[in-house]
């Protein structure tokens, strides 16, 4: 069931009004049942996979708690390796099988294993994360197992974010399934307000420019260097608008009913470097590598070497966490090298005296270059082959300002979608402010009534799926 959809519109209303007319001690019960039945919807029988999970890291959640030492690290580690071979087998076998056998054919050898192609259930990887952040702390002695399965269920399974996060902590939101919520009608107009501006971020803007986007890298050979330039920029407000949008939608259908998540994404491309720009991109999952993988490793606090290459394993698996391809490995090492590149700029600054430039030409300047430098590093991410990426990249690095620009997009339509997205970036630098002003009934109304409109006349409703819904 998609957000962008009039069957989850529906969906939204009967369970968030279904939510409140019941008691608080059979919401739980509506709200498991509410997000089986929006799971199902897409492929109904990876459900059981889903419940299989759930009943494992149930059960190991408790017997971690209560075992002793020994017997409690070995229970972790089982369940663990549990959820992370679920991951493999569904999301990397057919990857690292095929990679086996190209290997062993160098060698004039047969694989043996046979190729077999798995549909990847959605949010696997979402949904595994944070079965494996709950099951994290419960070892580490930060959470207690919960002795309710119902609710332990609820929090692997929430319906807002099950496809596609934010990843939540346990600490943050299972006491949130117990606490008894009253009806808010200030919770209720800031969620919506939310919805209504992810609607807009994903109708209006991202799958607009998705039909220049996926026409510029499908015919790539018929490019010039120019189309290929602002069809890779253009990609980086597509996604960025295609995945806050569905995390706007998410939160804000969860704080209608009281729940709090927490937020993902923090205007990221007004970072001044790459390295800040992952601290505001997809957050829950930046964090997640941070407190479970980059600190475990020693995060900086090691010698120079070993904590460069902690950043290179933390982004190599984070890339192989977006998808089973080797262009992603690349992207993520890519990031890596960048992260490192300006950690040792930045050290060799504070040795040499550089000439002083004025902040603000000092902010936009950097603020440009991580733009850039994130949007040509994310051809990777886009491009299906490495070999098609390298030569999207060598079109751009070689293009001519006397290039042609041919995008399935007239000039009105390309005028009008860089015109939306200048609204977007002064929106969102506006976005605090909006949600905390006192607006009057009236105000708000009209505020709703404009985003809706705008979506109607110019959203593109070709019920496109989110693209993060593929990891």
């Amino acid at each position: 069931m998609l957000f962008n959809s009039l069957q989850f519109f529906v969906f939204f209303i009967c369970i968030t009004a279904l939510y409140f007319a019941l008691k608080h001690r059979y919401r739980w019960i509506l709200l498991l049942a509410a997000s089986c039945y929006f799971y199902m919807a897409f492929i109904p029988v990876y459900i059981l996979i889903l419940a299989m999970l759930i009943v494992v890291d149930y059960v190991a959640g408790l017997l971690i708690e209560n075992a002793r030492e020994k017997r409690r690290k070995w229970i972790f580690i089982t369940s663990i390796v549990v959820n992370i071979a679920m991951l493999a087998i569904f999301k990397y076998f057919m990857f690292f099988n095929s990679n086996l056998t190209a290997f062993l054919h160098i060698f004039g050898q047969h694989n043996p294993i046979p190729l077999i192609k798995f549909i990847l259930p959605l949010g696997l990887s979402f949904h595994t994360f944070q079965a494996m952040s709950y099951l994290i702390e419960v070892y580490r002695g930060d959470q207690k197992a919960e002795r309710h399965f119902g609710i332990y269920s609820l929090y692997v399974m929430f319906y807002p974010q099950l496809v596609a996060g934010p990843i939540e902590r346990p600490q943050n939101l299972l006491p949130q399934f117990k606490q008894e919520h009253h009806f808010d009608a200030g919770n209720l107009k800031s969620g919506l307000l939310q919805m209504a501006v992810g609607l807009f971020k994903k109708v209006v803007i991202a799958d607009r420019l998705a039909i220049a986007v996926d026409y510029g890298f499908g015919d790539y050979t018929n490019q010039s260097g120019l189309s290929l330039t602002i069809a890779a920029l253009l990609y980086s407000f597509q996604i960025y608008c295609d995945f806050s949008g569905y995390s706007d939608i998410a939160i804000g259908a969860a704080r209608c009913m009281g729940f709090k998540l927490m937020t993902n994404f923090n205007t990221p491309y007004l970072a001044r470097s790459v390295s800040e720009y992952w601290r505001r991109w997809h957050i829950s999952l930046s964090t997640w590598f941070k407190d479970y993988v980059y600190i475990p490793l020693g995060g900086s606090r090691v010698t120079i070497p070993r904590f460069y290459l902690n950043l290179m394993i933390v982004f190599l698996l984070s890339g192989l966490w977006h998808g089973a391809s080797w262009t992603f490995v690349v992207w993520g090492g890519l990031n890596g090298i960048i992260v490192i590149i300006e950690h040792s700029l930045g050290k060799l600054k504070h040795k040499m005296r550089l000439p002083q430039v004025h902040s603000r030409v000092k902010e936009i300047l950097s603020i440009t270059i991580a733009f850039l430098l994130v949007s040509l590093v994310r051809v990777f991410f886009r491009a299906p082959e490495i070999g098609q990426a390298g030569e999207i990249l060598k079109r751009i690095f070689t293009m001519s300002f006397n290039d042609v620009i041919n995008l399935s997009l007239n000039s009105n339509e390309l005028y009008f979608s860089l015109f939306l997205i200048v609204v977007l970036v002064l929106f969102e630098t506006r976005w605090p402010k909006i949600t905390e002003m006192k607006t009057t009934k009236l105000g708000y109304y009209l505020l709703m009534a404009g985003i809706l409109f705008s979506c109607y006349l110019f959203g593109v409703f070709n019920y496109r799926q989110f693209i993060y819904f593929q990891f």
